[in-house]
């Protein structure tokens, strides 16, 4: 729980139905309670957000994951941001542990959307005023706001539940070059070497493994990515390093587990040993009979609130 409490007749943490218990430890975190928002859909499936108490002059923060359905969630976001605006609420900052749409960030193929930008496009249009986000897929995207957005990183709490684990003879590995400064930075606070592999994609949610650099023989791998989702890529990239003298039992690393089908089926394999997430996207039921551990990012988020609330550099964090 943060350590200097706030005046909470100032602000008000609300959330969308994406996920409601990481909304609940956010608030329990900075000793409130959720504030009540009425949320419903018509026959026709056109989705509804009302706020039943007066909101006037309040700094909000509104907290919604982009978990499946994730355009309903989105388009639900947009409708509470605009009720808020409507009702003369203060600030209105939006809090998107998981930032969909994160990876089209840029144009790979002719004739493709940025997508990434489209988002940050309309959450600026309706009316948001802060963004606070954790691990965006590429960096950049905090570029494509024309308002403040906070960019927080969960790095630090996986790498404590590394460090918990005592591995002997261990390397970070950068699944591909575009995590290679992240891979740097989670070696550095594990004082562990790093490897790079590279990876072509051939298709959307296919991989495919070209090239190693650097020394992985005997030793434990620790795959550190930002997102997990179908599990196509880390499976590869645990197969890639055993057969190229790594030890079986990698241990895989990412904030966001998505784990889209057929994800449980894939990573119940014998070249991982372990799987840690944080729940900024809530675990589906298929994987619970996996070796995973789920990490909490309320007490991170909680204190990013309390900083922004206060006039408090997050830089620290």
């Amino acid at each position: 729980m943060v350590d200097n409490k706030m005046q909470y007749s100032s602000f008000r943490v609300y959330a969308g139905s994406s996920h409601p218990q990481l909304a609940k430890d956010v608030a329990a975190e900075l000793g409130s309670d959720l504030g009540p928002v009425q949320l419903s859909r018509f026959r026709s499936g056109e989705l509804y957000a009302q706020f039943p108490e007066s909101v006037r002059g309040v700094d909000v923060y509104l907290l919604q994951s982009f978990t499946a359905p994730i355009n309903d969630h989105f388009v639900q976001l947009l409708l509470m941001i605009d009720a808020l605006k409507r009702s003369s609420v203060g600030r209105i900052n939006v809090i998107i542990p998981y930032f969909g749409y994160g990876r089209q960030e840029k144009q790979g193929e002719a004739r493709e959307p940025i997508s990434a930008k489209v988002v940050a496009d309309v959450l600026t249009t309706v009316g948001a005023h802060r963004i606070i986000t954790l691990d965006l897929h590429a960096s950049a995207i905090q570029g494509f706001f024309n308002i403040p957005v906070d960019h927080l990183t969960a790095l630090p709490i996986l790498a404590q539940e590394v460090r918990d684990m005592n591995l002997n003879d261990a390397v970070v590995v950068s699944p591909d070059a575009g995590r290679a400064k992240t891979a740097e930075k989670f070696a550095a606070m594990l004082d562990l070497p790093m490897a790079i592999m590279h990876k072509g994609r051939p298709q959307h949610n296919e991989a495919l493994i070209t090239h190693l650099i650097g020394d992985v023989k005997g030793k434990v791998p620790i795959v550190i990515e930002d997102i997990i989702d179908t599990g196509g890529t880390v499976v590869q990239v645990a197969e890639t390093l055993t057969k190229m003298g790594a030890r079986p039992g990698a241990i895989l690393c990412a904030t966001h587990g998505v784990f889209s089908p057929p994800a449980s089926e894939r990573l119940h394999h014998d070249t991982i040993a372990r799987i840690l997430v944080t729940d900024s996207v809530p675990l589906p039921d298929a994987m619970k009979a996996l070796p995973i551990t789920v990490l909490p990012v309320a007490p991170l988020l909680a204190k990013a609130i309390d900083r922004v609330h206060q006039n408090l550099a997050l830089s620290s964090m």
